[in-house]
């Protein structure tokens, strides 16, 4: 049976077989028996490299950290992750000085901190009952790299890239819907990561993206 640590653009833990590109955590969310008990622990929800420095780890280690994969970097951000300081530092920087563009207000004119991020972050990912926190944007106005969804579209989470969307999967993208610049969608993706996004941080993406994996609609 898979692990149940692999995470949707919602933010959602669940169990798949399919392997994500990048790893991540948010503290210690599981027992002894492996179980999932709580979808957080801490507000520092990281995206880091699966490999870094040869180190090994035994998965979901009692009474440490539970790790946590994702298909893509931007299925982590949309979840609410931002790169982690240490094994994505260039990433982590590069996110941090398009983030002073967005909130200047917030550092001055030095690069924000990791606390200052991840409060913020907290603030816009988690609702007071703990639920994934989304916001209403215009599709027309939303840069290529975040998640959204529709009623139209069944309420799954789809990428914008270009001209297009890209329903996910946890194995990767499954094909493709032409994008109408005129329609209101739930975001996903936290307002903030949004505006980094925005202004030049460009979110890694699984390969299937550039792959018409079947007919527009």
């Amino acid at each position: 049976m898979p692990r149940q640590n692999r995470v949707t653009p919602s933010g959602d833990i669940v169990a798949t077989p399919d392997r994500g590109t990048f790893m991540g955590n948010r503290g210690c969310l599981h027992d002894d028996g492996g179980r999932v008990r709580r979808p957080w622990q801490v507000r520092r929800w990281l995206v880091c490299v699966p490999e870094f420095r040869s180190r090994k780890r035994q998965v979901m280690r009692p009474g440490y950290y539970t790790e946590l994969f994702f298909l893509d970097e931007a299925t982590a951000l949309a979840a609410g992750h931002r790169p982690c300081a240490e094994c994505r530092r260039d990433r982590f920087d590069a996110f941090r000085r398009a983030w002073r563009t967005v909130h200047p207000q917030l550092g001055g004119p030095r690069l924000p901190t990791a606390d200052v991020i991840d409060r913020r972050l907290h603030a816009e990912r988690v609702g007071p009952d703990r639920s994934k926190r989304c916001f209403t944007a215009g599709l027309g106005d939303l840069p290529d790299g975040v998640f959204v969804r529709h009623p139209a579209w069944g309420d799954a989470a789809h990428l914008v890239r270009g001209d297009w969307l890209l329903p996910w999967s946890a194995g990767g993208y499954t094909g493709r819907l032409a994008r109408p610049a005129d329609l209101e969608v739930a975001v996903l993706t936290p307002e903030s990561t949004v505006g980094v996004i925005r202004a030049g941080y460009a979110p890694d993406v699984h390969p299937s993206a550039s792959e018409p994996a079947g007919p527009a609609r």
